[in-house]
């Protein structure tokens, strides 16, 4: 785990950063209060037509209903430029509490993914409950795999690159190995 503002390397229990002492409460206080924001995608930024947004919505709900423990929210939105963008995609997951207020920690199976057109920059934040099992890496590659469909603002194309992406990735580490192979050999 990084730090969401001088991104040095923190253990999850830190209560706050020990080099620049950032915590969530401080976070809030220099972000102010949490947009209001539509489930599942949110397009506040109005980049998204009507049918673009149905389209992603439908294909969360199909991850959804393949991985139940899942929850997904998409969120395009213009963050002030003044903070670091992993900052406020580390307020935004903790104050949006995409995955509802009893699944914390080792519960949360929420996956966020932001996108800013106008800094041009994108993340996807993981609930704890998922980040021992989706490496940073994988999630930077999904990054890149939507960059030339944003660099060409079709901002959709993007995000469904990334669902699809995430979709096999979380299938991936659904299904440990052994049992998809013993599945494979006929064996139970």
């Amino acid at each position: 785990m990084q730090c969401p503002y001088c991104q040095i390397s923190l253990q999850a229990a830190a209560s706050e950063c020990p080099a620049c002492r950032i915590t969530f409460p401080r976070t809030s206080a220099l972000v102010g209060a949490l947009p209001r924001l539509a489930p599942v995608v949110a397009d506040t930024t109005r980049s998204l037509s009507a049918a673009e947004q149905g389209k992603l919505k439908a294909g969360i709900e199909r991850m959804q209903r393949r991985f139940p423990q899942l929850v997904m929210q998409v969120v395009m939105h213009q963050f002030p430029q003044e903070h670091p963008f992993s900052m406020h995609v580390f307020w935004l997951f903790n104050a949006g509490s995409f995955a509802g207020d009893g699944r914390r920690g080792k519960d949360n199976h929420a996956l966020l993914v932001a996108l800013d057109p106008s800094r041009g920059e994108a993340a996807i934040m993981p609930g704890y409950g998922l980040e021992p099992f989706i490496k940073p890496e994988a999630l930077d590659h999904l990054l890149e795999l939507a960059s030339p469909a944003w660099e060409q603002q079709r901002w959709a194309d993007g995000l469904s690159s990334i669902l699809d992406g995430l979709d096999q990735l979380i299938e991936s580490v659904a299904i440990p190995t052994e049992v998809a192979s013993s599945a494979w050999d006929g064996e139970n």
